[in-house]
């Protein structure tokens, strides 16, 4: 993303955070959602984001267009939010297609901020990960970015509809269309970072071979925070196969204290004898 492109997306984002300041939860998920159909547009129409990325064209000029494009089509936050960012500059018109969907998230994350749920939102989506990554037919048509984002994204309503939060439906049918051009399951861990950031948490994948208790997460968690300054969402997976021990991943950092891997070096040094 250009310096350009980001400065066009705070931009846009002081919009929508003005409006939020007196927008309802329900109203803040459906600019969210209007946000992603108009990504959606935007993906299926190049000459078009080519046309309000454009420089040569005024900014006027520009506004003018989609407005007259969407008048109707959405309310007046998501109007203005997309105003705001075809009047800014992008390095590319690929940059105004992302800063729109990353404002439609941003839109959904304040929605459940609004009515108290973003916690349950970050919760519920990295477990529906767990649920989709543990079996292997559905993590197939899922992942499957060949075949119509549409269908996938309708089977993910149909699974959670009624049984989650409804921004976690929104954002979990919005990455059958890759968030970022991110992969289904990349899009869904970076839905689960941006609902902890919301919050000033950082992200900890922990596996370990056997549930931790809670006395055991609590006390993890607060060695992480110290360690990391801020704190600490746990995401735990259990898998039998690291045998014992514990492995903890926060963003690019990874600590392998399983007994798997003790057991693959020990293997190793043998093997170089």
């Amino acid at each position: 993303m250009s310096t350009t492109g980001r400065e066009s997306i705070e931009a846009g984002r002081a919009v929508l955070e003005a409006a939020a300041s007196s927008a309802s939860a329900e109203q803040l998920t459906e600019c969210g959602d209007q946000l992603l159909g108009v990504t959606r547009f935007l993906v299926d129409q190049p000459r078009l984001r080519r046309a309000l990325s454009d420089p040569a064209r005024t900014a006027d000029d520009r506004e003018g267009l989609v407005r007259g494009l969407i008048a109707g089509q959405v309310g007046e936050t998501a109007a203005d939010v997309v105003a705001s960012l075809v009047r800014g500059r992008w390095g590319a018109p690929s940059e105004l297609v992302d800063g729109t969907e990353q404002l439609a998230v941003s839109a959904l994350l304040l929605a459940a901020t609004k009515d108290g749920s973003l916690a349950n939102v970050e919760d519920e989506l990295f477990r529906f990960g767990q649920l989709v990554d543990g079996d292997a037919e559905l993590a197939s048509v899922l992942g499957a970015s060949g075949s119509d984002p549409k269908g996938r994204a309708s089977l993910v309503e149909q699974l959670l509809g009624g049984k989650a939060e409804p921004v976690t439906v929104k954002l979990a049918s919005a990455s059958c269309f890759g968030i970022g051009g991110r992969s289904f399951h990349a899009s869904l861990a970076h839905l689960v970072e941006a609902a902890a950031a919301a919050q000033d948490e950082t992200v900890a994948y922990v596996t370990v071979a056997r549930p931790l208790d809670e006395a055991g997460e609590r006390q993890l968690a607060a060695k992480l925070t110290l360690v990391y300054g801020r704190p600490v969402a746990l995401k735990v997976t259990v898998d039998p196969a690291i045998v014992g021990g514990i492995r903890v991943q926060v963003g690019s950092e990874l600590w392998d204290g399983s007994v798997s891997r003790r057991l693959d070096e020990a293997r190793q040094a043998l093997a170089g004898r």
